[in-house]
């Protein structure tokens, strides 16, 4: 059976965001779509009127009315609602032990405005145990099944770290690019040394482009024999690029993607896991749908 494709809901715009964009990647993925919402996570205002009794039906009810409109104009679609007794973070992290994918809103009702990332998806972003995909709701996708409209988003754009390159982020960037008909751009963000000083968004120094070769050659290394390893991606056009600044340049990037893929490295220290500091900064400051991939 096909791993369900799980989205976090509580009445925000950017859980509702989240929603359809979860929805369209159950039906590119041929999988079940699963809204869960925590029921502690229902601040909607009126909460501190209502019979804590009546919580619970409350979230059923909102779920429902999210669920009706996600399989409003997509047949075929199966969708599975279900109100989890636990708070927001260890609720929506216990949910997805067996799902494929766990997609959540950017900010949830309790968020901060001035927060681009609310507490709960960074929280879970840095604990989850699959990929999680956190979505703006100003992004929020057309909804049409699977592959992309002409004159929309072509990229998925994954962020590669030369010197420790991942399989199972890059496995997951080339499925994200297949299921759409998409160009994956693999993008290598890197770092003067200190010698050259701080140049912010000044070209590169004439005496560093040596440097950005090296870069490069680095980036088409850890490429390198990754069709072979995995036939199913042959299809995809895949763009390397190479930029000065590991975060700005996928910030950049993500200007004109479909969606942005992480890496997020399983570390656990005496404050527990977390996120490094270009994914927080990437989470932060996107312009796209933003998917972070644990890998050891």
């Amino acid at each position: 059976m096909t791993p369900t494709v799980l989205v976090g809901v509580d009445g925000s715009p950017g859980s509702t965001a989240a929603a359809h964009w979860a929805a369209e990647e159950a039906l590119r993925r041929d999988a079940p779509l699963r809204l869960v919402h925590a029921w502690p996570w229902l601040t909607d205002g009126r909460s501190a009127f209502v019979d804590e009794d009546a919580l619970p039906a409350a979230a059923q009810r909102m779920l429902a009315e999210t669920a009706d409109a996600v399989r409003a104009d997509r047949p075929g679609l199966v969708v599975h609602t279900d109100v989890v007794l636990d708070a927001a973070v260890d609720g929506l992290l216990a949910a997805a032990g067996d799902a494929g994918l766990l997609v959540l809103g950017s900010r949830g009702l309790g968020g901060f405005t001035g927060l681009l990332v609310g507490s709960v998806g960074t929280a879970t972003a840095a604990r989850s145990g699959v990929p999680v995909v956190l979505v703006r709701p100003e992004r929020e996708p057309v909804r049409e099944p699977a592959r992309q409209r002409p004159g929309g988003p072509t990229e998925v754009i994954v962020g590669v770290d030369t010197a420790a390159p991942d399989d199972s982020v890059l496995a997951f960037a080339f499925r994200a690019a297949a299921l759409r008909g998409a160009r994956l751009r693999a993008v290598h963000g890197w770092d003067l040394p200190p010698a050259f000083g701080s140049v912010g968004f000044a070209p590169i120094p004439p005496d560093a482009v040596g440097l950005e070769k090296l870069q490069a050659e680095a980036l088409t290394m850890a490429l390198a024999g990754w069709r072979e390893r995995h036939p199913g991606t042959a299809g995809v056009e895949v763009v390397e690029d190479v930029r000065v600044g590991a975060a700005r340049a996928l910030v950049e990037a993500s200007a004109t993607a479909g969606l942005v893929v992480l890496g997020r490295r399983r570390r656990p220290h005496d404050l527990g896991p977390r996120l490094g500091r270009v994914a927080h900064a990437v989470l932060h400051h996107a312009q796209a749908p933003v998917a972070v991939v644990p890998h050891d």
